[in-house]
């Protein structure tokens, strides 16, 4: 399996998407589109299928990591306010970018309304062969994000040279 995507939702699409592309550099490749609850398209049953009837509609956005994986952006019609995060609750729980410049994306964050939770840590704070860094943040509506210095195979593998 290969990663493809990541669907994420927002309480702003506008707001999100300034965030996403300015503070984490991913590329638009589709810009805010409304989806309307309709039966005669594709994607109208598909939405239906996956909200259920009620939805009305909701608007959407595309967007890729530098290394092609998908960032989908949803904002729906009829929504609650941005959830408190309870880490109790099964389900996805955060997303993780790699980048060598936590600093810019810690500032931007805060710039664009979201938050930095912790400072930056090393991985393996006791083993000079492993310098992974890693940190929380979470964007301008509750959704946690990480940042890795290095590849997930780099930081966790235990015969990774």
């Amino acid at each position: 399996m290969k990663m493809n995507h990541v669907g994420i939702m927002v309480g702003d699409m506008d707001q999100a998407v300034e965030f996403y592309t300015q503070v984490l550099g991913l590329r638009l490749i589709m810009n805010n589109t409304k989806i309307i609850e309709e039966r005669k398209t594709a994607i109208g049953r598909m939405c239906i299928a996956v909200f259920g009837e009620g939805f009305d509609s909701f608007n959407i956005a595309h967007m890729v990591t530098t290394d092609g994986i998908g960032v989908e952006l949803f904002e729906m019609k009829h929504r609650a306010e941005r959830h408190d995060l309870d880490f109790s609750r099964l389900g996805i729980f955060h997303f993780c970018l790699q980048t060598g410049d936590f600093e810019t994306v810690m500032r931007k964050t805060e710039e664009y309304g979201g938050k930095v939770r912790m400072d930056v840590m090393r991985y393996h704070p006791d083993d000079d062969n492993k310098p992974a860094k890693m940190v929380y943040l979470e964007d301008p509506f509750g959704n946690l994000f990480e940042l890795y210095s290095h590849s997930y195979e780099e930081t966790y593998a235990t015969d990774y040279e």
